[in-house]
């Protein structure tokens, strides 16, 4: 299974030395382009970059909240790649919930 990582430099680094390709993103306008490449919603995908498109899209939550409505609006279509939030660098943003916390307040067991 293929994945690909956009976010800051030093986890793409990290995630490229396990083989993980990767896109730095800053500013919004560079999370967007390299989610529309990713996801082909630019239209300049061919069947053969279909094929090998990521399955899996690992996004930091610093990204997600650039580009917050085009990821939804990826994930309400359900098709691939899937998306996987993680935290930055710096850890947590102020108001994200971790997975345990998600998992947790879903089902109302501690994990």
């Amino acid at each position: 299974m293929k994945y690909f990582i956009i976010g800051e430099r030093e986890l793409v680094l990290a995630f490229s030395l396990v083989g993980v390709q990767g896109s730095v993103a800053v500013t919004r306008d560079e999370a967007l382009d390299a989610f529309n490449k990713v996801t082909g919603q630019n239209g300049t995908l061919s069947v053969s970059m279909e094929e090998e498109r990521p399955k899996v899209l690992i996004l930091t939550e610093d990204v997600i909240a650039m580009i917050e409505q085009e990821v939804l609006d990826w994930q309400r279509k359900g098709g691939y790649p899937l998306i996987v939030e993680i935290p930055g660098i710096q850890g947590h943003l102020k108001g994200r919930k971790s997975l345990t916390d998600a998992i947790r307040e879903a089902i109302g067991v501690q994990v």
